[in-house]
């Protein structure tokens, strides 16, 4: 890897370990092994370089939140029990990954004052929504994305609520069969 690979694996380790408003130049070159000179030469700005190292973090939590659903265990499991599985995993991230999700919310604040960042806030929203309706529910997004983004914008809307929810208190968030049943309930009344 080269300096500009370093900086961004190395922000994004401290973004687990810190969060966003934590993290400072000095911590991403001690993680990175670089200078303090290579952030304004690679990335314009430490801003610049924490907003990439958010995007790759976040993208890499969604990921690993798909892949929950992806293997080949839970293909064969039905579709309230890969539901459930699902938010089994995602409640569990929220010990694993708070400084990350907390520097989230650092993400909102800073799109007020960055174009850049809304920017990527708003890509990274429509490619979720896209996954969770492809992974839930097979939909591929090219072929319908009316649809892909009508049920991706429930499951994202899920799970910025359980997430919000989760990270006040873990203790009093929904479970997972809390949400699978209100799931039902609501399905019922339509």
């Amino acid at each position: 890897m080269g300096h500009r690979e370093d900086l961004l694996e190395g922000a994004v380790r401290c973004l687990y370990e810190k969060g966003y408003a934590r993290t400072t130049a000095r911590d991403i070159v001690e993680a990175s092994g670089t200078n303090l000179g290579s952030i304004g030469y690679h990335y314009g700005g430490m801003t610049n370089l924490l907003n990439a190292a958010l995007e790759r973090a976040i993208e890499n939590w969604g990921m690993e939140l798909a892949q929950a659903l992806m293997s080949a265990n839970a293909q064969e499991l039905s579709g309230a029990e890969r539901f459930e599985r699902y938010w089994e995993y995602m409640l569990a991230t929220v010990r694993t990954r708070r400084p990350l999700l907390l520097a989230t919310f650092d993400a909102f604040i800073q799109m007020e004052h960055s174009p850049d960042v809304r920017t990527m806030l708003t890509n990274g929203m429509r490619d979720a929504r896209r996954l969770w309706a492809e992974v839930f529910h097979g939909i591929d997004a090219e072929l319908e994305p009316v649809r892909a983004d009508q049920i991706g914008s429930l499951y994202q809307a899920l799970v910025s609520g359980v997430l919000v929810q989760a990270l006040i208190n873990e203790d009093d968030a929904p479970t997972p069969q809390d949400l699978s049943a209100a799931i039902r309930a609501v399905a019922a009344t339509l």
